[in-house]
């Protein structure tokens, strides 16, 4: 390990591709560690390429503007490869264009698609069409996929894959929502549809990483709130007083606490049966709760 130089996650994506070829699985669907062009999984030759929504995140490795962020994204896009546009921003639209045409590689945006999932969110619905998109382009391929598998997948996604911390309902009464959105984009739409999910009193615990831009992630939350700040068990953790001096100049008010599930067991001790209790920040804080 030591002898060859690889970091720890380039080791696991070595790793996981020895172990996917002798497994010979049929299809492995590869996630890019951070930004694509320079990431350890982009050595790869795909069947076809997906890029999602570009929100600004990780700007002190990838780029302060969503611009340069696409840039760092569209790294992925590979010589005569079909690649996926999950949404269509205008104004970064070009970039993916102009690479696409330089690889000649054929482009499509996301289309919408009537399937629902077992994961919940409504950001949901936008991650659906992408996949949905992705699976009748390699279907051209000659890969034989029925809506009815699509629908048998999509409604199983949380048994055959394990995923957690997606607008996740870990109790009731109060009622217990964690979800692992953590940057601007992912924070405005799950804070969005918090509002929309009846509640008397909302309660947030909170906790963030230190290489976040949480100017622009404070910004989004509601100052009615009241709020938990806590640090997650991990080196990069933002600690919590820190982090509740920061939010209270935005006049966002709360207490600090030095764990995160000691600011859970203070928020459910505080909330009414009819309050929300929100549990996000962080993919960390998160992860200590489910």
């Amino acid at each position: 390990f030591e002898k060859i130089d690889l970091s720890f996650f380039e080791f696991t994506v070595a790793l996981a591709f020895h172990y996917f070829a002798y497994q010979k699985v049929d299809i492995a669907i590869i996630e890019t560690g951070l930004g694509g062009r320079l990431d350890s999984t982009n050595i790869i030759n795909p069947e076809l390429s997906i890029i999602t929504n570009i929100g600004l995140d990780h700007t002190n490795l990838l780029g302060d503007t969503i611009q340069k962020i696409a840039k760092e994204k569209a790294g992925i896009i590979k010589s005569n490869t079909p690649i996926i546009i999950g949404r269509n921003q205008e104004e970064i639209k070009p970039i993916f264009q102009n690479i696409a045409n330089e690889k000649k590689a054929p482009l499509k945006y996301a289309t919408a698609h009537n399937f629902t999932a077992d994961v919940k969110g409504n950001y949901q619905k936008e991650n659906i069409n992408t996949v949905v998109t992705a699976i009748s382009e390699i279907q051209k391929q000659g890969w034989k996929i029925t809506d009815e598998n699509i629908k048998d997948g999509l409604l199983n996604t949380i048994k055959n894959t394990g995923l957690l911390g997606r607008w996740q309902i870990l109790g009731q009464n109060p009622l217990v929502i964690c979800d692992t959105g953590h940057n601007e984009d992912g924070i405005k739409v799950v804070f969005n549809q918090l509002k929309q999910t009846p509640h008397k009193n909302l309660h947030v615990v909170f906790g963030a990483v230190n290489d976040k831009d949480l100017d622009s992630i404070l910004n989004l939350l509601p100052k009615d709130a009241k709020y938990y700040f806590c640090k997650p068990n991990i080196l990069r953790g933002l600690d919590e007083n820190i982090l509740k001096e920061i939010a209270n100049k935005k006049e966002i008010k709360g207490d600090s606490y030095s764990s995160v599930k000691t600011a859970l067991a203070r928020a459910k001790k505080q909330a009414q049966l009819e309050d929300l209790i929100f549990i996000g920040g962080s993919t960390f804080v998160v992860a200590e709760v489910v």
